[in-house]
């Protein structure tokens, strides 16, 4: 007998016909084992993606630091006075933690920007060179450039504006090399960023040192905005947390356990605490999917024992006729292979479905977008799994059937035809 002879598999799909509800049994068993993995793993990795996109398309080991009044009277200072960060704070937090990766000072305005007879009100920002890599601004090589070191030292009226202000202002004509004005001061349009945006408005970036300049800030900043790198933990940012605040508590004389008179958002804190529950939870997804896969594996055993018991007559049938032993064992590990691989292979094209539809009916009730083609909110996105580790689980179950089969098989084509043809 050999492996893909045509004979062999007429006799084992006659074989799978006369026994209808035995195939379907183990058929099942396999088919249920390999689709419940798939919504499980798939279900997990939607839960996981829908949140983790939340964070959106910048760092997420992003904090932000911000300047409030005081709470605590100090050193001779009385309390809810209005501290303000300077240059001075970003370069003494830069050069005193090396857990600082990437540093921006932050000025907001909102002023009319106008091009022609088109203008706006839209959200600005006086940023330096790293804020491209904290908020993740995308510009390609057709979109021209973000600002750079040289607009900061020179102080240059440059300006990157997001795709929806180039659209408003100019309509179909390329932005780039275009001069607009940003309260009647021109600024030359050097990039255009791509990125999506939650924000209802447009925004533009100039040149941090140029808004100081510009809106008579001297060398103040509003805010802070930086990227940390080794924080792994919660503890760990935690920690870093506590020291940051007592370094600038110390610049600018204020209580150390003042907590009030520095806001932080810590997203690198959030983010390695949300990582931290997906891990929980994907072991607790993978220890269910494998006590499915076991229960698959039990069932196709079982079944696998009793048809073999069933089948001992017919075994010394075909022994009588000249049938050898090995050719009635590969016959039976041959029909286990054709009804695992074949179950299972339907319960991964029902389980690859079922999160399609899922997928497919949440971007359709608004989780794949917001207004405008904006980004929104969402839990669930995207529910795949990795095809290697459902073809593993697949081979696993074939490997257990067929040794599931062999075992009993092997020792049921030993007996002599003449005891196999009394077996009830």
């Amino acid at each position: 007998m050999r492996f893909f002879e045509f004979d062999t598999l007429q006799e084992i799909l006659a074989t799978m016909r006369e026994s209808k509800l035995r195939t379907f049994l183990t058929g099942f068993a396999v088919s249920w084992g390999i689709f419940m993995l798939i919504v499980l793993l798939g279900s997990g990795n939607g839960l996981k993606n829908g949140i983790t996109s939340n964070f959106g398309e910048e760092s997420t080991n992003v904090m932000e630091i911000w300047a409030r009044q005081t709470t605590i009277p100090y050193k001779g200072y009385k309390s809810h006075r209005q501290l303000v960060f300077t240059n001075r704070e970003m370069d003494i937090l830069k050069a005193q933690y090396p857990q600082i990766d990437k540093i921006t000072g932050r000025i907001f305005r909102n002023p009319v920007v106008s091009y022609e007879d088109e203008f706006g009100n839209y959200n600005l920002e006086g940023v330096m060179p790293d804020f491209k890599e904290i908020n993740g601004v995308k510009i390609n090589f057709k979109n021209g450039r973000f600002l750079n070191l040289i607009d900061m030292e020179q102080e240059r009226k440059v300006i990157v504006i997001s795709q929806k202000v180039a659209d408003a202002l100019f309509k179909k004509e390329n932005p780039l090399g275009k001069w607009v004005k940003v309260d009647n001061i021109s600024f030359q349009v050097v990039g255009i960023d791509t990125k999506a945006s939650r924000e209802q408005g447009g925004y533009c970036y100039i040149p941090h040192s140029t808004a100081q300049k510009i809106y008579n800030k001297a060398n103040k900043t509003d805010n802070i905005r930086l990227t940390v790198t080794g924080l792994t933990t919660k503890e760990e940012n935690e920690d870093f947390e506590k020291q940051f605040r007592k370094t600038l508590s110390r610049i600018l004389i204020v209580d150390p356990e003042d907590e009030q008179a520095i806001g932080v958002w810590n997203q690198a804190a959030n983010y390695v605490q949300t990582m931290t529950i997906f891990s929980t939870i994907d072991l607790f997804v993978i220890f269910i999917g494998l006590c499915t896969l076991i229960a698959g594996i039990v069932g196709v055993g079982n079944i696998m024992v009793i048809t073999v018991k069933e089948r001992t007559r017919e075994f010394g049938i075909k022994k009588a006729l000249g049938a050898t032993p090995g050719n009635i064992l590969l016959s039976i590990l041959l029909e286990s292979v054709v009804i695992t691989t074949s179950f299972g292979y339907m319960g991964l094209l029902f389980g690859m479905g079922l999160l399609e539809l899922v997928g497919f009916a949440l971007s359709g009730a608004g989780g794949g977008g917001g207004e405008n083609g904006e980004p929104a909110m969402s839990v669930f996105k995207d529910p795949s799994v990795d095809l290697n580790t459902v073809l593993i689980a697949t081979l696993i179950l074939i490997v257990s059937g067929l040794i599931a089969g062999y075992i009993p098989a092997r020792k049921a084509v030993r007996i002599k035809p003449i005891e196999a043809m009394r077996a009830e």
